[in-house]
């Protein structure tokens, strides 16, 4: 009788395992039938939300930037975003990796050393997308953050509302979300 009883509670554990080995970004919906070549180009970061306390206090000093993804050659892409910092404008480039379903990708932080999942979670590609970033940072920090992105510097109301209501069905409240105002400057930057 001990090898039956043995058996039962070692498949309860491996899925108990299992279960826990999930990874946490699997909540989040992917775009359905997500087309890479479609998401590439010129876009605009219209709205952040994260649970980041540097973005809780820096929040109020940001503006909109531009954004260009374009195709590496291993699948993934590279999204190089250039925005105003300290009356300057600076250019940083992130390496998304491709990491299971089209739509998922991975990225490597240089400074924290830390691995993030990235997802589109939603796009139509002409207007709007929506990108949710979590992992750790620093000393095993819990970082989560959603971003929209427009094709134009206005995005509609209608995209806007979509953002809040998806950040706010990710645990955001209206103290970490932001939608970022249009400036003058770095928005002709990588046309």
């Amino acid at each position: 009788m001990a090898a039956p009883q043995t058996l039962w509670v070692g498949l309860v554990l491996l899925g108990v395992l299992g279960v826990l080995q999930t990874r946490a970004q699997d909540h989040v919906s992917l775009q359905p039938d997500f087309q890479q070549d479609k998401f590439l180009g010129r876009w605009f970061t219209s709205g952040l939300a994260s649970n980041s306390n540097w973005f809780r206090e820096k929040k109020n000093a940001l503006s909109m930037c531009s954004s260009v993804i374009a195709p590496t050659e291993d699948g993934g892409l590279n999204l190089t975003s250039t925005f105003l910092r300290k009356d300057h404008c600076e250019t940083k480039t992130l390496q998304l990796l491709p990491a299971g379903p089209p739509g998922r990708y991975t990225y490597t932080s240089p400074h924290w050393g830390s691995t993030q999942n990235v997802s589109v979670v939603g796009t139509d590609y002409v207007e709007y997308a929506l990108l949710y970033m979590e992992g750790t940072k620093g000393h095993g920090q819990d970082f989560r953050m959603a971003t929209l992105y427009s094709r134009t510097q206005t995005p509609r109301a209608e995209v806007k509302e979509k953002f809040a209501n998806f950040t706010k069905a990710q645990g955001f409240t209206e103290d970490t979300i932001v939608f970022l105002p249009k400036t003058d400057k770095c928005l002709e930057e990588h046309k």
